[in-house]
């Protein structure tokens, strides 16, 4: 087949993107961008890049449209055809490509959320929480709506797993690129600004290209930690404050912002990053110290700013504004205990009583930071008590927006992340703990035991300097027993002594195989009775906090059998909890990619068995998904809002009922499915050979040399096993491959167990589980392309496995496509299908590339070290096929 000429090229390239359907003003900031990257290429890459770029690109996307063998041979072709040099920066470029197309849909999504805020009110959302408390009132009544908004909590665990295959500089550069595009696309721009817009984007496109894509090195736990407190810094400290103000608003109308508001402060924050030790060795008591202080110092920081900021502008005069008595009293106390800053202030602000007060609690925000013992606050409630008495002399004095504006926000943020911004948790591997105690038993002192003792020093020290909210909750990864449990109350108590007093810990434990799971029931009725679990329940009003892993058991047996057990264990610990009359968190240890229990979060809740919400939820939020849903302002608004809405909704009887009568419903389906399903994978992933077999045919082992985060990709076994692979290189490696097996392998020959097409479509309809699972399996495979597929497994020369996998691909797709009721993948989803289609031809030319780097290291001397230039060339592929299918692990 002939090489297209330029002019056929371009007019290719113009059809296939008219094609796609994009809203016009995307379409446009597309355009935008590319053409700033190909002036970029041209000036900026060696003489020819730009047109080998388009020369592949072309060959890619004829190769997509017309799907022939000798099309797909051509484009496979050009991308061998390269020299290694050109294939590197071809690579770099098309990354670069995604980046800037990423940006422009987050752009556009932004743009869709301001308008419809500017058209409608957040109400009308019907995804919207004001919208769920409105459904949820004419259900059960306004003021048991109210109760229950009140009693909301959503907490999100933000974790160090290593799926995010940016660089910080990379992603950094994205982010003034997207602050210059919304210069540019502002309505009052044209002219000389518009055109002073651009050519700053074309200087910030060249630095993103000479920004080298990879890391160097793993960043360390700290510098994970700082990554992470980026986000906090740029969105989340205001975004969440902005939330509860735009609920109120609409639940209060015209009087928002001028009397006490109705919502109560429902998000919660959590972290790992730096608490988290399971399999990581870097990760160590100095290092969870640490973490806990940089928190502390980044929110002390903000606290003190914005209470500067709205003291500065509190220049109420008490002749319109008098003080109430206690703020008067609270001036004294202050003045004695600040005597030459309160004579400065009180000279600067003779008669602004309340600005004179607040300017002085920005000071003991700011001696609590430095520690300075004279001023500083003993705990967050403290200045919450200070913060109320300015509050309320405000609103006595008739001051009612002062009262209930700014500084309700500034209320909002102490009461959400008190003195420690997220709630750092503790996770250790229960053989871990097993193997201490051993230790100590046979009183030998290893550096491990002594490292596990400090850790709970360590948490002592923490909720002691930043209050006892900071610190606390232990997770317990292969929960097996009761005993794992109790074991960490045995430890508590040998790090401090006979003398010492342990500190306050919740216990929770992590059920991640599949044995786990369906043991999991009988460990906590067992726990329970424990005298430390008994004697903390009592404390806590008896709440406890139970977490289900998604990753593990997906790999154990698989997507399908994995998302019912998970649905079963729910459904039994939830009625066991209502039993004991125990206030349950189930906590959902998710990923971001599909096979690690991804995919939209709110559909996932409203799915989920009676009981197992009661208006709780708490989830993992790692890697990309931190940056895609909590990066924008706008955007982790919205995602909030939507969350929200749904744990609201969860616990309507309606909901309930629904998902009860499906689950009973629909039982033999799922016994049919989950046998089916578990028995297929097995003979895929208990075939001789697999494991070898399964490192050859992805660039599993290559992932390791990819510098994404600092935990180790394995626990120590070598390739002959997979139970010790974690299941973050397990989902990647197979979704660089273009297979993306642990999002759907089983499904197909579940669905053809149940045989029955109707019956299917029926529990589609009616199932929310089965819904979820379905829709999460079609979006996993219309990323996938059966085409690079084959290419990646004919490198394994096992047939029979790569037959397997192939024909449960074509099986599974299939019966998704007659399931749903379209003609083709995500046909019910058309923007999700849309941005699917207009990615793949151009992830297909980085999976050429990465293809031809992966042959290339199989193809060499085992015994000889691994050709560098390939090996860099395998790793730009991965940071560039991550960007495209904006997923990794």
């Amino acid at each position: 087949m002939r090489e297209l000429t330029p002019t056929e090229a371009i007019d290719l390239v113009g059809r296939f993107e008219a094609g796609q359907e994009l809203p016009e003003r995307m379409r446009a900031d597309v355009r935008l961008l590319g053409s700033l990257l190909g002036r970029v290429l041209r000036e900026s890459g060696s003489p020819g890049l730009f047109e080998d770029v388009e020369r592949l690109r072309s060959a890619t996307i004829q190769a997509y449209t017309d799907e022939t063998p000798e099309a797909f041979e051509r484009a496979a072709a050009i991308a061998d055809g390269f020299s290694i040099s050109r294939a590197d920066e071809v690579a770099r470029a098309f990354t670069c490509y995604f980046h800037l197309v990423n940006l422009a849909e987050e752009h556009q999504r932004v743009r869709v959320l301001r308008e419809r805020d500017t058209a409608s009110r957040p109400a009308d959302a019907t995804d919207s929480l004001p919208a769920a408390l409105a459904r949820l009132s004419e259900e059960i009544g306004e003021d048991t709506a109210l109760a229950r908004l009140r009693n909301l909590r959503f907490h999100p665990v933000f974790t160090a797993h290593p799926t995010e295959a940016r660089r910080r500089a990379v992603s950094s550069s994205i982010r003034r690129l997207s602050e210059l595009l919304e210069d540019y696309d502002a309505p009052d721009r044209a002219g000389s600004a518009q055109r002073r817009a651009e050519r700053r984007m074309l200087e910030e496109i060249d630095v993103l290209w000479r920004t080298a894509p990879l890391r160097a090195e793993k960043p360390s736990p700290t510098d994970e930690v700082r990554a992470v407190m980026a986000v906090f810094d740029e969105t989340l400290y205001t975004a969440v404050p902005h939330v509860y103000r735009r609920i109120d608003d609409v639940l209060q109308g015209e009087g928002a912002g001028a009397k006490p508001p109705i919502v109560e402060p429902f998000v919660r924050v959590g972290s790992w990053v730096g608490g988290d030790r399971d399999g990581n060795p870097f990760v160590t008591a100095k290092v969870t110290r640490k973490a806990a202080a940089i928190a502390s110092e980044h929110i002390l920081l903000g606290l003190e700013r914005t209470a500067l900021r709205i003291g500065r502008g509190l220049t109420l005069d008490a002749s319109t504004t008098p003080p109430s008595d206690e703020l008067a009293a609270l001036w004294r106390r202050l003045r004695a205990a600040d005597e030459d800053a309160a004579a400065d202030i009180a000279k600067r602000s003779p008669d602004e009583p309340h600005r004179r007060v607040l300017l002085l609690l920005a000071r003991k925000i700011a001696a609590t930071r430095t520690r300075d013992a004279d001023l500083a606050y003993r705990d967050p409630e403290q200045l919450l008590a200070d913060l109320r008495v300015v509050q309320s002399s405000l609103a006595a004095a008739g001051a009612l927006r002062q009262a209930y504006g700014h500084l309700q926000q500034l209320i909002w943020q102490v009461q959400t992340y008190g003195f420690h911004l997220a709630e750092l948790e503790v996770r250790q591997h229960s053989a871990v703990h097993r193997a201490v105690l051993a230790d100590l038993e046979a009183g030998k002192t290893t550096e491990q035991t002594e490292e596990v003792l400090e850790v709970f020093r360590a948490i002592a020290y923490v909720q002691e300097r930043f209050g006892p909210r900071a610190a606390g909750r232990y997770i317990v990864s292969f929960t097996q027993s009761a005993e794992d449990l109790a074991n960490v109350h045995r430890l508590a108590r040998h790090a401090v002594g006979p003398d010492g007093t342990p500190p306050v810990l919740d216990v929770v434990p992590l059920f991640e195989t599949f044995a786990d799971l369906r043991a999991a029931p009988g460990i906590m009725a067992e726990i329970v009775d424990h005298p430390e679990f008994a004697s903390r329940l009592e404390v806590t009003g008896r709440r406890l906090e139970v977490m289900l892993g998604y990753s593990d058991s997906s790999k154990d047996v698989g997507p399908v059998a994995a998302n019912l057990a998970l649905y079963e264990a729910q459904a039994e610990i939830a009625e066991w909890a209502r039993r004991e009359r125990i206030e349950l968190t189930l906590f959902h240890g998710r990923g971001g990619a599909l096979g690690r229990g991804g995919g939209p979060a709110n559909s996932a809740i409203l799915a989920q068995p009676p009981h197992s919400v009661d208006g709780r939820f708490k989830l993992t939020e790692q890697g990309e998904v931190i940056f895609a849903r909590y990066g924008d302002p706008a955007i982790a608004m919205r995602h909030i809002d939507q969350v929200a809405a749904a744990i609201l909704m969860a616990s309507a009887a309606s909901i309930e009922e629904r998902n009860r009568a499906a689950a009973e419903r629909y039982a033999e389906v799922a016994a049919t499915m989950d046998a089916a399903s578990r028995d297929r994978f097995f003979s895929l992933v208990k075939a001789p050979g697999f494991a070898p077999w399964f490192a050859r045919v992805t660039p599993m082992e290559e992932l390791g040399h990819l510098a994404l985060g600092s935990r180790p990709a394995r626990r120590g076994l070598s390739v002959e096993s997979l139970a010790d692979l974690r299941a973050i290189p397990w989902v990647f490696a197979w979704t660089q491959a273009r297979i993306n097996l642990a999002g759907w392998f089983g499904l197909g020959t579940a669905l053809e167990a149940v045989g029955d097409e109707e019956k299917l479509r029926a529990a589609y309809r009616e199932w929310p589980l089965l819904r979820t699972l379905v829709d999460n399996v079609a979006m996993s495979l219309a990323k996938a392309d059966a085409r690079i597929a084959r290419r990646y497994l004919a490198l394994g020369d096992r047939d029979d496995l790569a037959d397997l996998v192939m024909s449960e691909m074509e099986l599974t797709r299939s019966w998704v496509i007659r399931v749903t009721g379209g003609e083709e993948l995500l046909s019910t989803k058309p923007v999700l299908q849309r941005a699917v289609k207009m990615r793949s031809p151009y992830v297909d030319a980085l999976s050429l590339l990465q293809l031809r780097a992966l042959r290339a290291l199989r193809d060499a001397d085992a015994d000889a070290p691994a050709d560098p230039e390939h090996e860099r060339l395998l790793l730009l592929s991965v940071s560039g096929v991550a960007a495209g299918l904006q997923n990794t692990g």
